[in-house]
């Protein structure tokens, strides 16, 4: 199915020596997107140094507490109730992450949460490099329309089946690989491999356990996450911060600031604005010059947003390097 959408690495082509030897194409759901949200079901699939698959691997894991947005991942408390802790899997996901390379798509997320759990666990996951199938998209000048999987998937002819289950789009993301790892080997690109560094330690908030939803039926409250958390449609508080001006490259956001999205996201758009609220950002529908910062993966899409950000020279990121930014906030100054 893929070969007609995949260029051909032939005999004479020279295999970039500098190429790592293994790949592991992961996916994780989680219960959302905050620094103490857990993971719900992980996937993995192993491929060889050209993209082959050699095995696909697969597991829910029981987050102790209530399961997030199971309108978009589909796991109920009932279902995951059952399942293993993440401690009781940690070896198996760890033999298969061993010694490869991380693939995910918007990799800085999947290995946060992979990392932390390894640090609640008290064992560190043994991986060093990761690689961005949105940042390699990217460095390949895919036509894509947006940075989803789906569009990605659809630009190789893979088939999704079941969105947001673990084990197909990790399926799903293997597929679309393997012909972008031979393209990027064909023309001479090189892999953006970034570092993995493992936590060390980590402490959680209280938050519900399955079972314990305060929210009610579906719900989603207490334990340090607001009450109405997961609820589509819904007014956002106030921030409590004074914006403290432009974001400024190199440099950490601020709690304040004030944050614009712009197109499509491979992270649902709602649980990326949730997070930037739990960092102590001030999610902006608009963009005007009090805009710190504009998120988007299509600088050049010509969107509303996106031309005031021009007129105005506000700040523009991917959805990437915001997901990095949001792991090192600054607090906001004292008053």
């Amino acid at each position: 199915m893929l070969e007609d959408h995949m260029p051909a690495v032939s005999a004479a082509t020279t295999w970039p020596a500098a190429y790592p030897n293994g790949y592991a194409v992961v996916d994780v759901e989680t219960t959302g997107l905050a620094r103490d949200d857990r993971i719900i079901s992980a996937a993995v699939y192993r491929l060889d140094a050209r993209g082959e698959v050699e095995d696909h691997w697969y597991t829910l894991v029981n987050p102790e507490r209530d399961p997030g947005p199971v309108w978009i991942h589909g796991l109920t408390s009932e279902a995951l109730e059952g399942a293993p802790l993440f401690a009781d899997v940690a070896e198996e996901f760890a033999a298969r992450l061993a010694d490869r390379v991380l693939v995910a798509h918007n990799a800085v997320f999947d290995w946060q949460m992979i990392a932390r759990e390894y640090a609640r666990a008290r064992r560190e996951a043994p991986v060093r490099q990761r690689l961005c199938t949105i940042a390699l998209s990217k460095a390949l000048a895919l036509p894509l329309p947006n940075h989803k999987l789906e569009s990605l998937a659809a630009h190789f002819g893979v088939v999704q089946r079941r969105a947001h289950h673990a084990l197909d789009d990790a399926r799903v993301l293997a597929e679309a690989f393997r012909p972008s790892l031979h393209a990027a080997a064909q023309g001479g690109v090189r892999l953006p491999l970034h570092e993995c560094r493992p936590l060390t330690e980590w402490a959680d908030r209280p938050v519900p356990r399955i079972g314990q939803q305060p929210g009610g039926p579906g719900g989603y409250g207490g334990g340090g996450h607001r009450a109405a958390s997961w609820r589509p449609s819904r007014k956002r508080p106030a921030c409590p911060y004074p914006n403290p001006g432009r974001y400024e490259e190199g440099k950490r956001l601020k709690q304040g600031m004030r944050v614009a999205f712009s197109g499509d996201t491979s992270v649902e758009r709602e649980l990326l604005e949730d997070r930037a609220v739990e960092a102590g950002l001030h999610v902006a529908t608009s963009l005007s010059r009090l805009t710190s910062l504009l998120v988007t993966n299509d600088p050049d899409s010509g969107t509303s947003k996106v031309l005031k950000a021009r007129q105005y020279g506000t700040p523009v990121v991917d959805e990437a390097a915001f997901g990095q930014l949001l792991g090192d906030v600054e607090p906001a100054s004292e008053q």
